[in-house]
């Protein structure tokens, strides 16, 4: 395994400069929902909400395409500049001269929009200098990064975030444009030579000819079955793991009663604290187990790691439904995590592979369909349990973990006719 002492000076300055980034962003992102449905009502806010996914949905393929055609690190700075701007906006909407929801949702939306021109650069980066062999292993460390500052944002967000919003939001503009000054001073471009060669040669070009030739890219990338494969296949699987924070805490605030958790200790809990400490043995488990489970995971066939983790979801969504007791559903959450561990660094790696090097920021960006489409599907399982309950509704999703392996196994055959085809063709 490759340790953090061999990695490029790209990827350390970046493991720094987005952890600060990323604690700071779960310090306010878990309670926006919270301060919409205060200032705006809740039918309203989910509204809100849904509209600056669908912004950050499209500016992630216009960041995927600009990260291939103008650079990585020229995206990653604009990003980072503008993150910075927008959080002093943020920040100035509350402060103590201005309360203003409104620029409050307006700023909110545009760092989505400048986080989403950010992340294809960013992984395409990470498989331009890291060698084939070693990505998963980098992939996996990044996303335990991440993992951490889920836990540790959210518990320093509830108490800066109610009490000192304005610092808090000053603080991360000032990271922001930190991060910028790093990525300008210390980063080196990392896209391929003939990316270069088209920026000299396209830099007159007018909107029109980019949109156009923008459509033209994607779809290139539409008409790869394998690919367009894998974004369908983790759609479907995303349904599990999206209702983490949806069905299942729904589910165990209203089905859970409060019950005996240690008779030694005398513990007793309802569902609101079990769902708290489900959500902490997740989190502890993938800071501590991702490098550990990516490295024992690419040992085996991508193919049945793909496979057997949807088998594992549908197996824990089976359990969160038909059972209310509490350490049955310690289980199934540790269950639900493995499912999580197995292919959380190997996915990145996979589509590495799959992009040719001059469209690798497009492929990120497409890839990540899957998880902005999954998103905006998943919480339709929550007022599905109003007609069939929550037994049948999880059923349901765990059939759609089912329908996501059968969709991978195809995958994976038509990925082995294809070399197999291309290795005849050598010979």
């Amino acid at each position: 395994m490759m340790k953090l002492r061999e990695w490029d000076r790209n990827l350390k300055i970046r493991l720094l400069g987005e952890g600060m980034i990323n604690v700071l962003f779960w310090m306010f992102f878990p309670f926006m929902a919270i301060y919409f449905s205060d200032s705006f009502g809740k039918g309203m806010a989910g509204l809100l909400l849904v509209l600056s996914q669908v912004f950050g949905v499209l500016a992630n393929l216009v960041g995927g395409y600009c990260a291939d055609k103008y650079g990585r690190k020229r995206m990653m700075l604009i990003a980072a500049i503008g993150e910075g701007m927008t959080f002093l906006l943020f920040a100035y909407a509350n402060s103590p001269w201005l309360v203003s929801p409104v620029l409050t949702f307006l700023s909110f939306s545009v760092l989505g929009i400048f986080g989403s021109l950010y992340w294809p650069a960013s992984h395409a980066m990470v498989a331009d200098v890291v060698e084939e062999k070693d990505r998963n292993a980098v992939f996996a460390v990044f996303y335990t990064a991440l993992n951490i500052s889920v836990v540790v944002g959210p518990i320093l967000g509830g108490i800066f975030f109610f009490q000192h919003r304005f610092g808090l939001l000053l603080t991360a503009a000032i990271v922001s444009f930190g991060v910028a000054f790093l990525i300008a001073a210390f980063i080196r471009e990392t896209a391929p030579d003939q990316m270069e060669k088209k920026l000299v040669k396209d830099s007159s070009t007018k909107w029109q000819g980019f949109l156009k030739e923008q459509l033209k890219d994607y779809r290139v990338i539409v008409q790869d079955k394998v690919f367009l494969l894998f974004i369908l296949a983790g759609i479907f699987v995303a349904q599990t793991f999206m209702q983490l924070d949806l069905l299942i805490a729904v589910h165990l605030s209203e089905s859970v009663q409060e019950q005996t958790v240690s008779k030694l200790l005398d513990i007793r809990a309802n569902g609101k604290e079990v769902f708290g400490w489900l959500i902490a043995e997740n989190g502890l488990l993938v800071a501590l187990l991702t490098v550990y489970m990516t490295t024992k995971m690419s040992r085996f066939n991508e193919k049945y790691v793909f496979i057997v983790s949807c088998l594992i979801y549908a197996i824990s969504m089976v359990m969160f439904g038909y059972t209310t007791h509490v350490w049955i559903l310690v289980l199934a959450m540790f269950v639900f995590t493995m499912g999580e561990l197995m292919v959380v660094g190997i996915q990145e790696g996979f589509v590495s592979r799959l992009a040719p090097e001059h469209m690798r920021g497009q492929y990120f960006a497409a890839a990540s369909l899957r998880f902005t489409i999954g998103r905006t599907i998943a919480p339709l399982a929550i007022p599905l349990t109003a007609v069939i309950g929550f037994p049948l509704t999880f059923s349901l999703i765990s059939l759609l973990a089912l329908v996501a392996a059968l969709l991978y196994s195809i995958m994976f055959n038509i990925k082995e006719a294809k070399e197999e085809e291309f290795h005849h063709r050598v010979l």
